[in-house]
């Protein structure tokens, strides 16, 4: 007997995949290799998915991250892409959390009913990378506004945004255990009421190897108003941590979800696919790395699920979190090869899809965390090894 949750996440995946069927293979080929899918996230937000973290109370489905996570897994399984609109739940906690009850009333109804996209994080700067700590972009205080200067890369869907969580420098940074000093989170309204950016505001597209419509974006004195900050100023690292974490979740359920299509196709194709008079599954050769991989994607399942509901429950979860994303990383990127040998010549050719979702799901043993620093983070925290970093 399936209990109360087990029931909602089936219901949410057939509501999904019913969505998702309108929006093909072809459909998401034929948006290589940079166009925006924007009646696809269109229909997602009509339907109130893009919403499921926010609280009934502003408009949004209330679901745990582990209902959410059903959702993004469920449009990779697919065969589409859900990077273009995850940005919208997982940065939400950052504001859930730490965001004023009014920022919450004058925002969250909009992103809810979808007059106004939530998708942009600003973090990642070029002399930065993974050391957050070392931001420079900052934000003066002047009067009742701030002034921004700076530059971050890698923001993902700026173009496509009307607000943005940014990290910025307020103070200048401590030394030892007081480096996270001196950060703060903003939410900027990036766009005037036409829809063109604020003054100051520039956002360049960068090309990339899968369709991520991600940006580099430059910060030239822009005047955003002092009630743009989220909670305590100086604090900004630590209220953004659990955005962080509950993105790590999020991305796992994607690389789980592209493991499902992964395994699903190149299996069907082993079944049907006849070479010296025998379907090519019946190979060990075939057989075993498919096997192989869907073991590896069924325990990556498991840290997901553990970390989602230590989310939910409010207890600490941040190394199950980062040992969710690299293992689910590591398992989707193993089912898509055992996918592409499976499928041969095939698995290169556009039509069979394979190899799309392999560029996609590469990018999550890089992003949003490195797999090296996950590994040295669990050293240090879990088996008291000296740092590395």
């Amino acid at each position: 007997m399936l209990d109360r949750s087990e029931e909602q996440h089936e219901v949410i995946r057939a509501e999904v995949r019913r969505l998702c069927d309108a929006y093909g293979n072809e459909y998401w080929r034929s948006l290589e290799p940079s166009t925006y899918p924007e009646e696809f996230v269109r229909e997602l937000t009509t339907h109130g998915w893009l919403s499921a973290l926010i609280p009934e109370e502003y408009g949004g489905g209330g679901l745990s991250l582990g209902g959410a996570s059903v959702i993004l897994e469920e449009i990779a399984a697919s065969g589409g892409n859900p990077s273009a609109c995850h940005a919208q739940m997982y940065v939400m906690g950052t504001l859930l959390r730490h965001g004023s009850e009014a920022q919450k009333q004058r925002y969250l109804p909009d992103v809810a009913n979808g007059n106004m996209r939530l998708q942009a994080f600003g973090v990642t700067e070029p002399a930065a990378g993974s050391n957050t700590t070392a931001v420079q972009t900052r934000a003066d205080r002047d009067g009742d506004t701030y002034r921004v200067n700076g530059q971050k890369v890698w923001t993902s869907r700026a173009e496509h945004s009307d607000l943005m969580v940014l990290l910025a420098r307020t103070a200048p940074a401590g030394s030892g255990n007081d480096r996270l000093q001196g950060l703060s989170v903003f939410l900027i309204e990036m766009r005037n009421a036409d829809g063109t950016l604020i003054d100051g505001l520039t956002i360049n597209p960068i090309s990339t190897m899968m369709n991520h419509s991600t940006t580099e974006v430059f910060f030239d004195d822009v005047v955003i108003p002092a009630d743009s900050l989220i909670g305590v100023e100086g604090d900004g690292f630590r209220h953004i941590l659990g955005g962080m974490n509950a993105e790590r979740i999020l991305i796992a359920a994607e690389c789980i979800g592209d493991g499902r299509f992964f395994i699903e196709r190149a299996s069907a194709y082993a079944r049907e696919r006849v070479v010296f008079d025998r379907p090519i599954g019946q190979n060990q050769g075939v057989q075993f790395p498919l096997a192989k991989a869907h073991i590896q994607i069924e325990a990556a399942n498991l840290m997901r699920w553990k970390a989602a509901d230590l989310y939910d429950m409010g207890q600490p979860h941040g190394v199950e979190a980062n040992m969710a994303k690299l293992l689910a990383s590591e398992a989707s990127w193993a089912a898509g090869n055992a996918a592409v040998d499976t499928h041969g010549g095939y698995g290169f050719a556009t039509e069979y899809d394979i190899e799309r979702k392999l560029r996609e799901t590469r990018l999550y043993q890089v992003a949003p965390i490195n797999n090296n620093l996950i590994l040295a983070f669990v050293g240090q925290k879990c088996l008291n090894l000296p740092k590395s970093y």
